[in-house]
């Protein structure tokens, strides 16, 4: 079951569309299947899945669930929290809200394919 969460932040410092924890040198806890979709959302990342990857295990940690930490699934690709879009993925967002899919939706589905 992926629980909705809200906060998947995205590592602006490194430029990546990867998760980023809480501040300071703490690591955020997450669920094991909240860090598993953290993980394998870095394939859709700008900055590279390695570096993305490496950016996920220096923020978070495998704990108890985080309900604060928004997850969602569209068209069978899980995200979770605020993605940082491309500007062709922001176009992409703006012109399928415009045609009446829901910014949630087009966000996932603009982020993955873009």
């Amino acid at each position: 079951m992926i629980v909705a969460v809200a906060g998947f932040v995205a590592l602006a410092a490194a430029g990546a569309t990867a998760a980023g924890g809480g501040g300071g040198g703490e690591r955020r806890e997450v669920s094991q299947e909240q860090y598993d979709i953290l993980i394998n959302q870095c394939r859709y990342a700008g900055i590279g899945p390695a570096k993305c990857r490496a950016a996920v295990k220096q923020h978070y940690r495998v704990g108890a669930i985080d309900k604060t930490l928004d997850c969602r699934v569209y068209s069978g690709v899980a995200v979770c929290g605020k993605l940082r879009l491309s500007k062709a993925e922001r176009r992409c967002v703006r012109e399928s809200v415009a045609k009446g899919l829901s910014s949630r939706r087009a966000e996932v589905e603009c982020y993955s394919e873009v």
